[in-house]
């Protein structure tokens, strides 16, 4: 049994169809009533997994792609060594021209997205240390966060990159939460707001979280098969707001043992563990209902974490708790891993019928 996708892709590799026609092919094939997944007449491989996996990362599609990719970050590299980080634009667009509008390499378009993100901040720091500024704290953040946006916003009109975009939105959501810091520092007259009021920052970036996890789900609810460049955008935002939210919502449990906004590292609590335990296990709850893997992924150095704790506290694990903690932790993502059809099938048969029909089908 192969994928609609799987099979897509193999004509495109042949010639028979463009690359970039791939995504709305399959769509226009599901909507007129073609499975996502085809029976193919020639014997299958006997190592060919009977799961479908709706978050295959399109930007691999083969090694050509990765030993492109490889050529390209050598070449950056270069350029940047005996340049300067202000020469790499000229060759990102140089690169992006042949690469991503004529021959339609995803990785590539991944890797070169990402350069024009190291671009844009370290020519705006660049920039800020030839005006001979030196602004500190949110300030910094908010002058060196300011064109990015901006410079997302072309780089994806012209190039149409999913992950391009996610990156504008998250930049864009960066920016304002910075701003509503800073203005909202500079009404009670503090230059450090969040260390002043841990408790609101913490809920404001909570509420920012949020609604760049709306957003993802957005793009994901409009295309519950995972068949068109929505869902690539929606799986690059889910990349950052996964962790986002992990994080957020860890800041409350560390503000309660006075601990601060910014000081995570210092985890050390019984009490603490479990609260962390269960944030994690709902967000893993969030990704088993949605579909997207990135929020188990996101929690898993937070887990060991706790675990290492709960042992630690219980001399469980002795001198070893680490390592039952890995133990621990690897057990867990393995029959998650393994079982997650089945998982699904059994938060999401928890669910309203309504509710169900707008999420990614059942497998």
């Amino acid at each position: 049994m192969a994928t609609l996708r799987q099979i897509l892709d193999k004509a495109a590799a042949a010639g028979l169809v463009a690359a970039t026609q791939v995504p709305s092919l399959e769509a226009h094939l599901v909507q007129h009533g073609v499975r996502a997944e085809v029976a193919l007449t020639e014997p299958q491989s006997t190592i060919e997994s009977d799961i479908v996996d709706t978050e295959v990362p399109r930007f691999i599609r083969g090694f050509h792609d990765v030993l492109i990719t490889i050529g390209v970050l050598i070449l950056l590299a270069g350029i940047w060594g005996l340049a300067s980080v202000l020469a790499l634009l000229p060759a990102v667009i140089v690169l992006a021209e042949i690469l991503v509008v004529r021959q339609r390499l995803a990785l590539p378009a991944v890797v070169l997205s990402l350069a024009t993100v190291v671009w844009a901040l370290f020519t705006t720091m660049a920039v800020i240390d030839g005006l001979d500024i030196h602004p500190i704290g949110v300030v910094s953040m908010l002058l060196v966060l300011l064109p990015l946006p901006l410079v997302m916003g072309m780089f994806y009109w012209r190039y149409r990159i999913p992950i391009a975009l996610a990156i504008l939105l998250l930049s864009a959501f960066t920016l304002a939460l910075t701003v509503v810091i800073y203005l909202l520092g500079r009404a009670v007259g503090t230059d450090d707001f969040v260390e002043s009021f841990p408790l609101i920052s913490s809920a404001i970036f909570f509420l920012s979280a949020v609604g760049l996890f709306a957003v993802a789900m957005g793009y994901d609810l409009s295309d519950p098969l995972r068949v068109t460049r929505r869902s690539d955008i929606a799986f690059w935002i889910h990349l950052a707001a996964a962790p986002a939210l992990l994080y957020a919502m860890l800041s409350f449990v560390f503000l309660q043992k006075g601990t601060g906004l910014l000081s995570l590292d210092r985890f050390d609590a019984y009490d603490s563990a479990g609260q962390v335990l269960v944030v994690v296990i709902v967000l893993m709850a969030i990704g088993l209902i949605i579909d997207r893997r990135a929020f188990v992924t996101s929690g898993l150095v937070s887990l060991i974490a706790a675990v290492v704790s709960i042992l630690a506290q219980g001399d469980l694990g002795g001198g070893s708790a680490v390592f039952v903690a890995l133990l621990v932790v690897g057990s867990v993502v393995l029959v998650i891993g393994v079982g997650w059809p089945q998982l699904r099938r059994l938060v999401v048969g928890l669910l309203p019928e309504d509710l169900k029909a707008k999420l990614p089908p059942l497998r």
